[in-house]
Order: C-alpha cells, then sequence, then structure tokens
C-alpha cells in the first residue's frame, strides 16, 4: 500500500464540507465536473445576480447570505423543495448562497465521493468593478493529470453571456483566478497593484491580508472563519505596518504546505 500523501487529507471531510445525516442525498449528485456544476446552478443563487436572473429579492428575503454547513444547506434545501438534488429547482425555490457555497458543496460532493478537493479564497479577473474581485472557488486533485484544477461552479451561460468570459469555468486557467497566497506575493513584488483588489470600497493590502489569512485557513480546513468579518474593521486598523508585513511575508512564503501549522495564529484577525 502507497504511503498517504498531503493532498489525500483533503479527500476527507473537514466540519463544513461533512453532509452528515444528509450524505445519502449528495450520492444522486453527478461526479461529472460540469454536469455537476449545472446540478448546483439548479439548487443554488447567488445574491448579487438574483435581479439579473429575473426575479426578485423579496422572494428570497427570509434567507441570510451567511454561509452554512454543508448539513444544513442540504436541509434547507429539502425543506424549500423535498425532490431529489439532482432535480433543478425554479429560481424561487433554490438557496441564496455566494461564492463560497457554490465552492462548499462542490468540494463536500467531490469529497463523498473521494476525491481530494479544497476551496480556496482570492481574487477573480472576470467580474466587473475590482481587475481582482474577492472570490472563492473550488479546487480538486485531477490524478490522471497530476495537477490541482480549479473550478468555479457559480459560473452558468448568464454569467458567461454578461461576463464574456472565454475559458472553461471547469478549468479556470490560474492567470483568471489569483489565490490568496500567490496574490499576497505578487502585491508585494510589484506585479499586481494592491488597488486593483478588493471588495466594494474596500481595497489594498489590507484586502490582500484578509484573503490571505482566509485562504490559508480554508486550506487548513477552516472554510469560515473571524476573518470573514473584515467589514467590521475600522480605519486605524486597516494599515499594515513593517511587523504586519513581515508576517504576511513569511506566511506567503510557507504557503500551502504550511497552511495547517500556521492556521492557529490566525484563529483572530488583528482587530477583534
Amino acid at each position: 500500500m502507497s504511503e498517504p500523501t498531503t493532498r489525500d487529507r483533503y479527500a476527507s471531510h473537514s466540519v463544513f464540507t461533512d453532509p452528515g445525516a444528509c450524505a445519502a442525498l449528495i450520492g444522486g449528485l453527478p461526479l461529472d465536473i460540469a454536469a455537476l456544476c449545472r446540478a448546483l446552478q439548479g439548487l443554488l443563487i447567488h445574491e448579487a445576480w438574483i435581479e439579473r436572473q429575473g426575479l426578485d429579492p423579496a422572494d428570497f428575503s427570509g434567507q441570510s447570505r451567511a454561509t452554512l454547513p454543508v448539513a444544513r444547506r442540504l436541509e434547507q434545501l429539502l425543506t424549500i423543495d423535498p425532490r431529489p438534488l439532482r432535480i433543478a429547482r425554479p429560481g424561487t425555490s433554490r438557496a441564496l448562497a455566494t461564492c463560497r457555497d457554490f465552492s462548499l458543496m462542490m468540494c463536500a460532493v467531490l469529497r463523498h465521493y473521494g476525491m481530494p478537493a479544497r476551496i480556496r479564497c482570492g481574487f477573480g479577473t472576470y467580474f466587473t468593478g475590482h481587475a481582482y474581485h474577492d472570490h472563492w472557488v473550488c479546487e480538486y486533485w485531477a490524478r490522471d493529470e497530476q495537477r490541482w484544477v480549479l473550478v468555479d461552479a457559480e459560473l452558468d451561460e448568464l454569467h458567461r453571456s454578461l461576463l464574456k468570459f472565454d475559458f472553461d469555468p471547469t478549468d479556470v486557467p490560474r492567470t483568471e483566478f489569483i489565490t490568496g497566497i500567490e496574490a499576497w506575493k505578487r502585491c508585494r513584488s510589484g506585479a499586481i497593484d494592491p488597488a486593483q483588489l478588493g471588495h466594494g470600497t474596500t481595497t489594498g493590502l489590507f484586502f490582500a491580508r484578509v484573503n490571505l489569512a482566509r485562504d490559508l485557513l480554508a486550506l487548513a480546513g477552516i472554510e469560515t472563519s473571524a476573518w470573514d468579518t473584515w467589514r467590521a474593521a475600522d480605519e486605524p486598523h486597516r494599515p499594515l505596518d513593517d511587523a504586519a508585513l513581515l508576517l504576511c511575508d513569511g506566511m506567503a512564503r510557507r504557503g500551502e504546505e504550511g497552511a495547517i501549522e500556521i492556521a492557529p495564529s490566525l484563529a483572530a484577525p488583528p482587530w477583534q
């Protein structure tokens, strides 16, 4: 028997991807990546795309944008519509979600089938607004190709027609999605202007640090964290001094392999 590799641990569930008592429901979803993306698009709807899909936000007023553990998400989906998950729901019967929910669901299904998978926090280049927009995707290990493949399960044909991207969402190029670890390195080397990345009015090295931390935590199996409260950080906590810059440089250098050891030091962001 071959020795387990570091990536093999990503075939096991984290607290957030574990479907729990609803595990049997996942068995009806396809393992084919493109088909799985379509299935998830028939279950979830991104909060920012409700009106662009011709729907009324009021129809989702009882739902929260908060990221849910997959077990609770599956319970919610069945409460809304008890039919098998392979059946696409009409728009108003889908669960309100964000990009992280799409990625978590895909990650959970792939892990259910024993495939190494993980979610990544970083920046997408294919949205309007920032050149590098705060985003989450899923990444799985393609054994035949011996590489990690990025998948953006949120991107359907409406996204393609409005955003005009020209790549396959089931194999997102590394030029189109930049992980939090890589984004920090590129900002510090001058390859990316920190002012080009962020979310809403929040940009710069502050947000690069936020997504560096969230990327490392996700790699350590902590897919939601106190760093999700970055909106609460007031102005005095946003500039980074030399010590903070050097600390982040060190974490980025250790990268994916160091994520588990780094994670405990990221239990709470500096502004809490």
